[in-house]
């Protein structure tokens, strides 16, 4: 029974946090500026990562991307591939660090900036596949304007909201 409860919740907070990180793209969607600055669909992914499996954080962060390009046509393709990927190690080293560290609030940082900076990683060696594949130049410039630069609001965003989720909701169970 037990079991059961746990695949319950699992998919329950999955399929929230899937639906937020389809939703939220649409507070900043008329300027697409400010959305790529805030990184809207990062949220619900590493939020995602503190409350269920690696598995489970791992695929909304892969799919949300990809379903949201199929329901509305953003993000564009193929750097929605990226994306994907990107949210995806997002989830998996969130998830995976949290677990295996000890619970304070120190660690929920560590867990965050740790799958924020893999994440990057990964969407910026994405981004060189795809760009060798499409022919569509990716510079170490690009790298650091788009995983950096731009993100810099969003990153902060994320710093400041995600952690204090996670301890409210911990608290309150």
């Amino acid at each position: 029974m037990k079991n059961q409860k746990t695949q319950v919740y699992q998919v329950t907070i999955s399929a929230m946090c899937l639906a937020l990180a389809l939703l939220l793209p649409f507070l900043t969607g008329q300027i697409p500026s400010i959305g790529s600055m805030l990184c809207p669909m990062h949220i619900p992914v590493l939020l995602c990562a503190f409350f269920v499996s690696w598995q489970w954080a791992g695929l909304v962060g892969f799919i949300a991307p990809l379903l949201r390009f199929a329901l509305f046509s953003m993000p564009p393709m193929p750097f929605g591939i990226a994306m994907a990927f990107e949210l995806a190690t997002y989830g998996i080293v969130a998830s995976i660090l949290y677990k295996v560290l000890p619970k304070n609030k120190v660690n929920i940082y560590v867990s965050l900036l740790g799958a924020m900076v893999t994440g990057r990683v990964v969407w910026g060696i994405a981004r060189m596949v795809i760009a060798g594949v499409t022919s569509n130049p990716f510079t170490w410039q690009m790298f650091i304007g788009g995983a950096l630069l731009q993100a810099i609001p969003g990153i902060i965003l994320q710093i400041i909201i995600i952690p204090v989720i996670v301890m409210v909701a911990k608290r309150q169970k």
